[in-house]
């Protein structure tokens, strides 16, 4: 959600924090700001709407100085307007705040605040921080024995002590005029460390071009940047030593490389997606792949008794690809559940049971949760993850990362591929590891994965035909997807990606389960998309797909190069390369992500930042 950064050094501050807003839009916002430190007072600029409107009012109102907070909000407490959107200030006027996450105990603070003769000006929690640090500076004033630096560590320190909830947190304070305090529980926050300048932001991508070197901080840690260095600090006041991170990215990544948005560059992004995710990982089958790419060793696979994959969103629909894989392949009993429900429901778990935790960002508050949950059950814990030095990963045991690059889209395409791909992966090794696949299965599925990103191109010229179809049925208020067992997972996943960015109603179900309610909607009025490819039970979809046409839908089918069992049973086709079932989804999401890409775009929408949605959810 809410998008961070911060910077000290010698340069204009403004230009910096904003380019670090920009590359962080992707999180989602309604409002932004900044707050520039420069001749001994705190200057603050706030809008809502886009970039482009603080933009145009440091234009007239420009801010001078080399240290600063910049911030883009997604409310939560109060609506989007100036008055809530962030930095606040203290009374004074001299201390602004940055924060994203949610002080669950602001209604107590605020009422204990307002007693103690504080005034407001917002709706947010986020200003009872301020007041709190205000309050704190207060009393440490009196005293007279702490530098400005240390004072304002120390008042931030004992702030968030009253503090319960999620924080990433940045001060700055105009009588320490050099330093920024930032502070983090159970919200990203990363810290880049420059020559002769120091970076904060919410994540990596805001502040790649100045510097590769990140240190991400822990829950409970703060940090005091400087221009010259960054020391860092537990709640208990203890000076900590922590060591960069050197991210390999490639900053160019996070641009739109001539692509009119992000979504539809990192569509075309997938073939590389899967070469890099997929690298060094498929064979030799049987010769420790998994424990020298994820640390999971011979041992471990063993003593497997099941496994829980454990997911929001996207990664929870990749999710049930892995469990049909591990349970077809691996004969492992397997479960897949929203993270949010997995650690409300009393799982049982137990130091035989092995939890794999997908996610993009890594930052997803509910998969957190749910990876604490299983640590106090002294289960194994396995990361699928885009995100290294990410907050799931620094929690598990063993991680297996996807290799993708940054996602700037809200709508997840090229990391779906590269979960799916390392699905697909895991399942294969952990069938050969536990002696449950035979070897010409094993080697003909690792052969699938290695041809799989020329598929995917394959799939990809498509795209005219598609373009095509979004035309014909881009005013469509209702569309129905299906699939059936591992192209179940498929269909709901299109149905998403249609919804989320087009803002068209639509479902994605089991083929089996028409009878059971969904044929009530369909009509002359809804397109049915049916994920047709070949697998055992292609009759059985044929079958749903005639029930569909029956009662008068358009149906558009996604179905393997060559198929003649569909001619005159369904109204439009995309043919896709002919792949084994278990590999399919990777290629039959292709279609359906362009469809949902295109008839957005035709609608006129915010394709890579649909309203209401944020990239990383990273509070509950």
């Amino acid at each position: 959600m809410c998008g961070i950064v911060g910077y000290v050094g010698e340069k204009d501050a403004a230009p910096i924090l904003l380019e670090g807003l920009r590359r962080l839009e992707y999180r989602g916002y309604d409002s932004a700001g900044v707050a520039i430190l420069a001749d001994g007072a705190v200057g603050v600029a706030r809008s809502v709407g886009k970039l482009a409107n603080l933009d145009a009012l440091l234009l007239r109102r420009p801010l001078k100085g080399s240290l600063g907070l910049g911030h883009t909000r997604w409310a939560t407490h109060g609506k989007p307007t100036e008055a809530n959107a962030h930095p606040h200030v203290d009374c004074t006027g001299d201390l602004a705040v940055i924060h994203n996450g949610i002080i669950e105990n602001y209604a107590a603070l605020k009422a204990r605040l307002l007693e103690a003769r504080h005034f407001f000006k917002s709706e947010t929690d986020t200003e009872v921080a301020a007041h709190l640090v205000e309050d704190r500076l207060t009393s440490l004033a009196a005293q007279k024995a702490l530098a400005p630096e240390k004072m304002l560590l120390e008042a931030v320190r004992l702030a968030l002590q009253d503090v319960r909830g999620a924080y990433a947190l940045a001060v700055v304070w105009s009588q320490a005029p050099g330093v920024i305090v930032a502070a983090k529980s159970a919200s990203p926050l990363v810290i880049g460390l420059g020559q002769g300048e120091s970076h904060l932001a919410s994540d990596v991508p805001a502040f790649l071009r100045h510097t590769r070197q990140a240190v991400f901080l822990e829950d409970g840690e703060l940090a005091l940047l400087r221009g010259d260095r960054c020391d860092f600090y537990d709640l208990s006041g203890r000076q900590l030593d922590k060591t960069p991170v050197d991210i390999q990215w490639d900053a160019n990544l996070a641009e739109k490389g001539g692509y009119r948005h992000f979504m539809l560059k990192e569509t075309h992004e997938q073939p590389w997606a899967i070469e890099n995710t997929l690298r060094g990982r498929v064979l030799p089958l049987g010769e420790g792949v998994l424990e020298r790419e994820s640390g999971l060793t011979p041992e471990v696979l063993r003593g497997i008794e099941n496994v829980h994959l454990v997911a929001c969103g996207t990664a929870y629909h990749a999710g049930i690809v892995g469990k049909y894989l591990i349970e077809r392949h691996a004969r492992i009993p397997t479960q897949v559940e929203t993270a949010s429900e997995f650690r409300y429901r009393y799982p049982i778990l137990s130091p035989r049971s092995l939890v794999i935790a997908v996610s993009q960002s890594g930052e997803t508050a509910d998969t957190i949760a749910a990876i604490h949950l299983a640590k106090q059950a002294n289960a194994k814990v396995l990361s699928i993850c885009n995100t290294v030095g990410s907050t799931v990963t620094r929690a598990a045991d063993y991680n297996f990362y996807t290799r993708c690059g940054p996602e700037c889209g809200v709508a997840s395409t090229k990391a779906f591929v590269g979960q799916l791909c390392a699905l697909n992966a895991l399942a294969l090794h952990l069938a050969v590891g536990v002696g449950r696949i035979p070897e010409p299965l094993a080697q003909a599925w690792a052969e699938q994965l290695l041809a799989l990103p020329e598929a995917v191109r394959a799939a990809l010229t498509l795209e005219p035909a598609v373009i095509e179809l979004a035309r014909r049925f881009s005013q469509s208020e209702h569309f129905l997807y299906i699939g059936r067992t591992l192209n179940y997972p498929t269909a709901i996943e299109g149905a998403l990606k249609l919804k989320e960015i087009s803002y068209i109603h639509a479902e994605g179900y089991p083929a089996g389960e028409m009878k059971h309610g969904p044929l009530a909607l369909i009509d002359e009025l809804m397109p049915v998309v049916a994920i047709a490819t070949e697998s055992p039970i292609f009759e059985k979809l044929v079958s749903n797909i005639e029930e569909a046409k029956a009662r008068g839908a358009q149906v558009i089918a996604v179905a393997s190069r060559g198929e003649q069992r569909l001619k005159g049973k369904v109204d439009h086709v995309l043919e896709v390369p002919v792949v084994a079932e278990e590999v399919s989804p990777i290629v039959n999401i292709i279609p359906l992500q362009l469809l949902a890409y295109h008839i957005a775009n035709l609608r006129g929408c915010d394709v890579d930042q649909p309203r209401n949605l944020a990239k990383s959810v990273t509070v509950e």
